[in-house]
């Protein structure tokens, strides 16, 4: 017994073996089967009187190329009747007149059938960019980018393959077969007998198929979103990698993850390769098998010879649309499959838990009640983080790297959800909210800030509902920050044109936009984390200064490596080991000489 491989686990397998499961769940689902067929039902609704332009044309567009071997049997009887030439002349006219109606109908069903598929393809391409921008963004961190380029890139490419591609051929194929089987019918009926034998092996094997296709294709789709994870971490990290001299390393990895696609590719490849024989097969053998039926039609004076040589000529005409046909399911699995996938993007990656309404705490009042929390099953970061801060207060998060610190902004902003415990923003529970709610009451900064391809308004505007923003809104936030003067020494002012492809924006200019974004925003609850860190320290003390002034009256936790940041605030937290171990004013800490008096005195150069 031939061995394929199982890119489950990398070793051989008979190919009788179970169907095949993804290779690595990932965070974003996949949607269900009746996603799909619901959203294509949907395009057919909304797509109605195109789909059935494109149906009827191709349905013409058959009719007419049947003319072609209908009148060659005539012929062919007309010349065994010794009719004049004249006439057969004529038949031949009768004949080419039909191949020009045949290509002007074919011609206009493609045109109908790109237009259908390049509608629909807008419609989705637009459906899933929408649905990634609506992920709460602690689904996309643990997702990672690999899963989502892969969707968007390889995914989207397949689903075009079966949209511009597979759905016009198998709409042709469906016609073609329809009309040519009443053609034949038309003859007699029995010569739909000879197709029998063929049409069960197509239906055995195609079913054969399509039973383990689908999570053959969805398990080499997952080793793409892996492979290019892996491909992303060596490109982002490769001076990390030099530095520590884990180039080997990270060559077996990436081996790995090739090595995996490899095994998923050869699986769905193996299916093809047992699907496809039997297929060729059962054309050849109609041929053969409408050839015996029209001969024993024509023993018993049921059909002329020029019946036989149309049913034949059918039979043959047939063969290659259904061909194709049916070779074009394989695309529509794949597109089927990326379908799923980019369908699945939809999907709520996480449900609101229940939570109780608004209690009796004013705006920007934050709560953080036992909080637990781990990215990984088993290994917690945070262990029952117990903290509240007062409305407008300015909390200080201080600790080593790697403490905690980060996480606990995240939960705090929402962009994860404790494993226990609560964290309440103006009495609500965040688990309780939407991502779209989260978002409106509190707004995290990073020192990873992105410059979208526009002018400075535009990107100064994504922080406002509304698409044309007030200019003097705009300046009022560039001023907030420190940044009016060197958007006002560019040429173009706020209509400067930024991002990728022009003149990048120095480091600190981008966390300077992204600063006057919350400004513009006015979160209730506002955390930064190191929103700071790329911009020069006496530069960045002045921005906070100036800050401080303009987000008065928010409730701001600030995580920072820069102590004057704590000795600003109103009270600091030290984040040790995954908890809270002092909390207070910059002056109760030192007084106390526990861990942020130590960190204080050494960020002083103290003994």
């Amino acid at each position: 017994m031939t061995q394929t491989a199982d890119p489950r686990s990398g070793t051989a397998r008979p190919p009788s073996g179970p169907p095949l499961t993804p290779v690595e769940p990932t965070a974003l689902p996949v949607a269900p089967a009746p996603v799909v067929w619901r959203r294509l039902r949907r395009a057919g609704r909304e797509h109605g009187p195109l789909l059935f332009r494109v149906v009827a044309l191709y349905t013409l567009a058959t009719a007419a190329a049947l003319v072609a071997p209908w009148v060659l049997g005539m012929v062919v009887d007309a010349v065994r009747d010794g009719t004049e030439p004249a006439r057969v002349d004529a038949m031949a006219l009768v004949i080419v007149a039909a191949l020009l109606v045949n290509t002007g109908l074919v011609l206009g069903a493609v045109a109908q059938s790109i237009r259908f598929g390049e509608e629909l393809l807008a419609e989705l391409r637009e459906e899933f960019v929408r649905s990634v921008l609506r992920l709460p963004l602690g689904t996309v961190e643990r997702a990672g980018t690999g899963d989502l380029v892969s969707r968007t890139g390889r995914d989207i490419n397949s689903l075009s393959t079966m949209v511009r591609q597979s759905l016009p051929v198998i709409a042709t194929g469906l016609a073609t077969v329809l009309v040519i089987l009443v053609a034949q019918a038309f003859l007699h009926p029995a010569l739909l007998l000879a197709w029998l034998p063929s049409v069960l092996v197509i239906w055995v094997g195609t079913r054969w198929y399509a039973h383990r296709a689908p999570d053959g294709y969805l398990a080499e789709m997952s080793t793409y979103s892996r492979l290019t994870q892996g491909v992303s971490d060596t490109v982002e990290g490769a001076h990390t990698l030099e530095a520590l001299g884990r180039q080997e390393w990270q060559d077996l990895r990436t081996d790995a993850d090739v090595h995996r696609s490899y095994l998923a590719e050869r699986y769905t490849l193996w299916l093809r390769c047992v699907w496809y024989p039997p297929l060729e097969f059962s054309y050849l053998f109609a041929s053969a098998s409408t050839f015996l039926v029209a001969g024993a039609l024509y023993a018993q004076g049921e059909l002329s010879l020029g019946q036989i040589a149309t049913a034949v000529f059918l039979t043959v005409q047939m063969s290659k649309p259904l061909d194709h046909m049916i070779d074009q399911i394989d695309n529509v699995m794949v597109g089927f499959t990326a379908m799923r996938r980019l369908l699945g993007v939809r999907l709520p990656a996480e449900t609101p838990r229940p939570g109780a309404g608004p209690g009796p705490r004013g705006p920007g009042a934050v709560e953080v009640h036992g909080v637990r929390f781990g990215y990984d099953a088993g290994t917690e970061v945070l262990h029952g983080v117990d903290l509240d801060l007062r409305p407008g207060e300015r909390l200080a998060v201080v600790g080593p790297s790697g403490a905690g610190k980060s996480t606990l902004g995240k939960l705090l902003a929402g962009v994860h959800l404790p494993g226990t415990g609560t964290v309440r923003v103006d009495g609500v529970d965040l688990a309780a909210l939407s991502p779209e709610e989260r978002r409106k009451r509190v707004i995290l900064l990073s020192q990873e800030s992105h410059v979208f391809r526009g002018t400075l308004a535009e990107n100064l505007a994504l922080a406002l509902a509304e698409a044309d923003a007030d200019r003097e809104r705009l300046w009022r936030a560039l001023e907030a920050v420190g940044a009016d003067a060197w958007v006002r020494s560019l040429p173009d002012g706020l209509d400067t044109r930024v991002g990728s492809g022009q003149d990048p924006l120095d480091p600190a200019h981008v966390q300077q936009l992204a600063l006057a974004r919350v400004v513009l925003a006015d979160p209730r609850v506002l955390v930064l984390d190191e929103a700071t860190s790329l911009i020069d320290p006496r530069s960045a003390r002045r921005l906070e200064r100036s800050l401080a002034g303009v987000l008065t009256g928010r409730t701001v936790v600030a995580i920072a490596h820069r102590l004057y940041t704590a000795h600003d605030a109103d009270r600091v937290a030290v984040v040790e080991d995954g908890g809270v171990s002092e909390l207070g004013t910059h002056g109760e800490l030192l007084d106390r000489g526990g861990s942020y008096a130590r960190l204080w005195h050494a960020w002083h150069g103290e003994d």
